[in-house]
């Protein structure tokens, strides 16, 4: 791979650690990181993939709950707690940095982000993302794909980014942007692009990111990424060819399942079929 635009040819690679918030409450699919109907923990899936990333120092989890701790320690995934007051995942991310760093470990080059409700994130897709920061000019970045789904464009539930030339973001969305004006000429690219709930910060990004006041924008659209964007800053949005479902409802998690049992049939022909479990 070419170094990142910016970087000297032989930067040293940054050093990175991937936090995994998991919290305990969550509205329309309670108690959702504790589902073990794949028999693994919803949690264990997303770190099981983090961990797959070559770029990565350390991995941890970081939970506000007991029970999502000893299910950690069950099987055999760190996990720092953290409080129960935060508003997002990032200060999750931001407290479990700072619990690191007060105990000696680091220092980090890069801190990632990825939501303890992301099971089919793949590793390799998050190398890339730590690579960009060989780029001294990138603070934050995160992830798209591509979505030629117009039915998919037009659901809120799925956010979407437009970028600039030097593919930094101009806007997040719930909307379907970018919008086809009447009697516009088609463009030679007509997919829209999803975004990916995964984030990576400087250090100082991650800090003066959790410092700054919700903003108007992040209110009206429910997205905490326009916060950055409010405030003058930029975001890099690398694309990679697919990406992960969040699981946020029950429809989610059963969709997640099915894919999980195919891939099960396909890799592991002899393996038992797995049998759904009561979530813990």
């Amino acid at each position: 791979m070419s170094p990142a635009r910016g970087a000297a040819p032989d930067a040293p690679a940054p050093r990175a650690l991937a936090v995994v918030p998991a919290r305990l409450a969550s509205t329309r699919l309670p108690r959702k990181m504790l589902l073990r109907a794949s028999g693994r923990y919803l949690f264990e899936h997303t770190v099981l993939g983090v961990r797959r990333a070559r770029t990565l120092a350390r991995v941890v989890l970081a939970t506000d709950a007991e029970e999502i701790a000893a299910a950690a320690a069950e099987v055999g995934i760190e996990a720092l707690r953290t409080s129960a007051e935060h508003a997002s995942g990032t200060d999750r991310v931001f407290e479990a940095y700072q619990q690191l760093i007060a105990r000696g470990e680091g220092p980090f080059d890069v801190v990632l982000n990825v939501q303890g409700d992301e099971p089919e994130v793949e590793g390799e897709s998050l190398d890339p993302l730590v690579r960009a920061f060989a780029d001294p000019a990138v603070e934050v970045a995160t992830l798209c794909t591509p979505l030629a789904d117009p039915a998919a464009a037009r659901d809120p539930s799925v956010v979407k980014v437009v970028r600039d030339r030097q593919g930094d973001a101009l806007y997040f969305s719930r909307a379907p942007i970018p919008a086809d004006a009447p009697q516009a000429r088609p463009a030679a690219d007509t997919s829209y692009r999803r975004h990916l709930g995964v984030y990576a910060f400087r250090p100082a990004a991650l800090a003066r990111f959790c410092a700054l006041p919700r903003g108007t924008l992040e209110q009206r659209e429910s997205l905490e990424q326009l916060r950055w964007l409010e405030a003058g800053r930029r975001m890099r949005v690398l694309e990679t060819a697919e990406g992960p479902t969040g699981i946020d409802t029950p429809e989610h998690y059963q969709a997640f399942l099915a894919r999980e049992r195919a891939r099960q049939d396909t890799n592991q022909p002899t393996t038992p079929p797995l049998h759904a479990r009561s979530p813990a």
